[in-house]
């Protein structure tokens, strides 16, 4: 069965508990984007808002690091009590030593690739990583549309994980929705991320429950 993360990046961060709450019997975990102001223009949240939201639920919160300094953030994430770690491999002129010191904090731990970086820039480290996230749109801006060229990458990074039998989860992140999420699924995706999808509908609730039970039916 594949999982679903609800993205926090559009919802009412005035009410960040409350609607972390709406949605926590579909979706499978809390993805929060933390972004610095400098590898992406946008400025959002960081551990101090991650360990105030921890005592509110017992979702999984998975931070996706879009930032320049990833390691700087790392044992403070894991003692606000985050799950799941991401970094970009953009951010980094070495992921390894920023893959060791993630390890060290007993989270999960994830490399992300934005959609100008080919698969191939990950390849080598798909061994010591939990997750790998696609981004299916420019890091930094929720709302914008699915970027259907991720889906040749998808298969590839499927294709590839397959290959070594590896328990890595293949995760999908922006643009996804209705018409999108089957689509990345085929290709191969275990794991997808909305933010509009959800927190952008009237109705985060039921529009969770209506994703949820759409990547049911496609898994």
């Amino acid at each position: 069965m594949a999982k679903l993360g609800a993205s926090i990046l559009t919802a009412d961060l005035a009410r960040l508990a409350d609607e972390v709450k709406l949605v926590g019997d579909h979706a499978d975990f809390i993805h929060i984007d933390v972004m610095d102001g400098h590898f992406v223009p946008p400025l959002t949240i960081g551990p101090i808002v991650i360990a105030a939201l921890r005592p509110h639920t017992d979702s999984p919160l998975h931070a996706h690091l879009q930032v320049e300094a990833p390691e700087a953030l790392l044992d403070e994430l894991g003692q606000a009590g985050a799950d799941a770690v991401a970094f970009h491999v953009e951010a980094v002129p070495d992921p390894v030593p920023v893959l060791r010191k993630a390890r060290g904090t007993g989270m999960r731990v994830g490399i992300s690739l934005a959609p100008a970086t080919p698969v191939e820039a990950i390849l080598a480290y798909l061994e010591d990583v939990d997750d790998v996230v696609v981004l299916a749109v420019e890091p930094g801006w929720a709302g914008q549309p699915f970027q259907l060229e991720t889906l040749p990458k998808i298969e590839a990074l499927r294709s590839e994980i397959d290959r070594r039998e590896l328990d890595v989860e293949l995760h999908v992140d922006g643009g996804v929705n209705h018409e999108t999420a089957a689509r990345c699924l085929r290709a191969g995706a275990d794991v997808l991320v909305a933010a509009t999808g959800i927190f952008g509908s009237d109705d985060p609730r039921r529009a969770a429950s209506e994703l949820r039970a759409l990547v049911g039916e496609a898994t």
